[in-house]
């Protein structure tokens, strides 16, 4: 369900070469979730950094919702770059098996392992 690589890259430099990565295939980035900073902005202990990449193919996610609106809410895709235990690491979770449990939609399932292979390619060049 996972698709999570250890990377070699400081956690600043993975961020940028993801948000590149990103851009490359023809996403966009809609916003980015600073997890750590919020936490430590209202005083929560917490030693790791993470930013979840909010992603987006305009193309992509118009397929979804003339298939089935209600999927808007699995949208938009979201690859982070986080650490854990003093590792780097990249990740996201696979988009067919999140809307194939959502819809049996055949025509949706195609387009899920589209954005899959194109986020997974993202995640293997920031890393």
């Amino acid at each position: 369900m996972y698709y999570i690589v250890e990377t070699g890259k400081s956690f600043d430099q993975a961020s940028a070469d993801l948000e590149s990565a990103v851009k490359k295939h023809g996403f966009g980035v809609l916003h980015v979730h600073d997890l750590g900073s919020t936490l430590r902005s209202k005083g929560i202990a917490f030693d790791e950094q993470c930013k979840v990449f909010e992603v987006c193919n305009p193309g992509q996610a118009a397929k979804v919702l003339s298939i089935d609106m209600r999927l808007n809410m699995a949208l938009p895709c979201r690859i982070s770059v986080f650490t854990e235990k003093g590792k780097t690491k990249i990740g996201l979770i696979k988009p067919v098996q999140i809307l194939s449990s959502l819809s049996q939609d055949a025509a949706l399932v195609q387009v899920a392992k589209e954005v899959e292979e194109k986020t997974i390619q993202m995640v293997d060049e920031a890393k």
